[in-house]
């Protein structure tokens, strides 16, 4: 009894430190269009960012891009105060090639070239930023856009990324919604968060009619 109790009890701290967190983390603004079970499909402002490209397959890229956006904010490779940290960190495939129909699935493990996103916080404008000093870091505005989103929880792995990816797909397809791009996969929690509090998505922006 005492065992459950210990593990009751881990549960709820690590609930309790789940909510503290995603509600002082600041998330983008985005305006509900409409919305279905796991699926929404969002108006987004344009969106700050800090971003770098690495290499391999999705986690290798994503882990890898991790440690320079992160010295970037904090702090420390450069001069001046660091910057609050927010959510989701984003990654897209990179596409090489222009974009045809039909659209094409990727496997998430497959290898590539990958962008791995910070979403920096609302009250910066591009030109407000202090200038990287790591040349592998870039920043940029990215524009108004309308997404399509899957919602999920777990560990995110590749499989159930592609999982989630198709059923995005299908729900896309049956509203005469076109995805424009690869996906941008979002991952909204530390990585010892326990896999049931976790927050995932699947995004695909949304081509205009």
């Amino acid at each position: 009894m005492i065992v459950f109790g210990l593990i009751g009890a881990g549960v709820l701290a690590a609930a309790a430190i789940f909510l503290w967190t995603i509600n002082n983390v600041e998330q983008p603004q985005y305006r509900t269009a409409a919305s279905e079970g796991p699926f929404e499909l969002r108006d987004y402002p344009p969106l700050v960012v800090a971003e770098v490209t690495g290499e391999g397959d999705r986690w290798t890229a994503v882990n890898g891009g991790f440690r320079p956006l992160a010295n970037y904010i904090f702090a420390k490779e450069r001069a001046g105060d660091a910057i609050a940290m927010t959510a989701p960190v984003t990654q897209q495939r990179r596409e090489r090639i222009a974009m045809t129909a039909p659209v094409t699935q990727t496997p998430a493990d497959a290898q590539g070239s990958w962008t791995v996103r910070f979403i920096m916080p609302s009250q910066y404008a591009l030109d407000g930023l202090p200038e990287p000093t790591n040349p592998d870091v870039r920043l940029a505005e990215l524009p108004a856009q309308q997404r399509a989103a899957i919602r999920f929880s777990g560990v995110a792995t590749d499989e159930l990324i592609a999982e989630k990816e198709a059923a995005l797909r299908v729900w896309m397809d049956e509203r005469g919604l076109k995805p424009s791009g690869a996906p941008t996969y979002a991952y909204y929690n530390a990585p010892w968060t326990p896999g049931f509090l976790r927050r995932n998505e699947v995004m695909f922006d949304v081509a205009a009619n």
